[in-house]
């Protein structure tokens, strides 16, 4: 009785201080839209684009290129041609029809226009600030790349000049993302604050953080909105369009010692949050019910990314080598 008095007490403390009585377990979901594919390699996948339905391509931490002919069901190395005593990351890439971008570090940036079978080196301004983050294929030669200080910057002739759109950077980031309107939000290297970019403005605008946890990562719902992930397993919503200060109460799906890494939304309106050591959890009413995806839950990797293309292409990348691909 004592016992459960006490259970009691904290499930009410929890529910004045958090919003909800937080759980260790959570029921798992009856079937998963993953299939889980193993590469064979040790690095991190870091980002994946395709040319069309079929042709596209992986890239990575230790120089990771690799191309896939079927959709994304198999997966083959691939080598581009860059200096041997250099040990790449290759964060980002886009493609835009057969007009495709890598964007890397230190320094490196790759263009083709022939659907990826040649790339060309660009070389950048050596007073670039930052290295490069995020590349974004906007159109016939035109681009748009974002560095982890926050610099921005745009090209409309295959990467041969660009141009600042932005004064000063943000800082150094540990996660910058773009929306689909044109629009960025930085999270702070430390995590202890965020910036937000409109097209047009001149400078970041700086929030704080809502709480004491620290920020992990941060992004845009499919309605614009934005949502963050915050150190302690925490989730919340941006419940008011343009209102950077007015976010939703904590949402704490699971305490189970690892802390989420991203999240998404899937054509069907259903919510996934990814994490440490195979943490997958989908949430098909807004984040108020969560279950467990049984293949991610087999799948001993930290979920760092997903990667949802449109239509029924997506992809979760985890750890050396182990991504799942999304089958409906």
């Amino acid at each position: 009785m004592i016992r459960s008095f006490l259970s009691l007490l904290l499930c009410v403390g929890l529910t004045f201080g958090l919003g909800g009585c937080v759980t260790t377990s959570l029921p798992m979901a009856a079937a998963s839209p993953w299939n889980s594919q193993k590469l064979g390699i040790e690095s991190n996948p870091l980002d994946v684009a395709f040319t069309n339905e079929s042709h596209g391509f992986l890239v990575g931490s230790n120089r990771l290129v690799m191309e896939t002919s079927d959709g994304g069901e198999t997966w083959e190395e691939r080598e581009i041609d860059l200096p041997a005593d250099e040990n790449f990351r290759l964060i980002s890439i886009d493609f835009n029809g057969d007009e495709g971008w890598i964007a890397g570090q230190p320094g490196l940036l790759l263009h083709s226009d022939d659907a990826g079978q040649s790339w060309s080196r660009l070389l950048l301004d050596t007073k670039l600030p930052g290295d490069p983050y995020l590349i974004t294929a906007l159109g016939s030669k035109k681009a748009e790349l974002a560095t982890n200080v926050g610099a921005i910057y745009q090209s409309s002739d295959a990467g041969k000049s660009w141009q600042a759109e932005v004064v000063d950077a943000a800082g150094s980031v540990r996660d910058l993302r773009r929306g689909d309107d044109g629009r960025y939000v930085s999270v702070s290297s430390l995590g202890n604050f965020f910036s937000t970019w409109d097209p047009g403005q001149s400078n970041w605008q700086v929030h704080q953080r809502v709480s004491s946890q620290r920020l992990q990562s941060m992004g845009y719902q499919p309605d614009g909105q934005m949502w963050m992930v915050t150190r302690g397993a925490q989730l919340r919503f941006n419940p008011e369009g343009g209102d950077y200060e007015e976010w939703s109460k904590p949402v704490i799906p699971i305490t189970n010692g690892y802390g989420y890494l991203d999240m998404a939304w899937d054509p069907q309106g259903n919510i996934w949050a990814g994490g440490g050591n195979g943490t997958l959890l989908v949430s098909s009413d807004g984040g108020k019910e969560w279950e467990k995806d049984p293949v991610g839950t087999a799948t001993p990797s930290n979920f760092t990314r997903f990667v949802f293309l449109g239509g029924n292409k997506a992809f979760a990348l985890g750890e050396r080598g182990a991504i799942l691909r999304w089958v409906g």
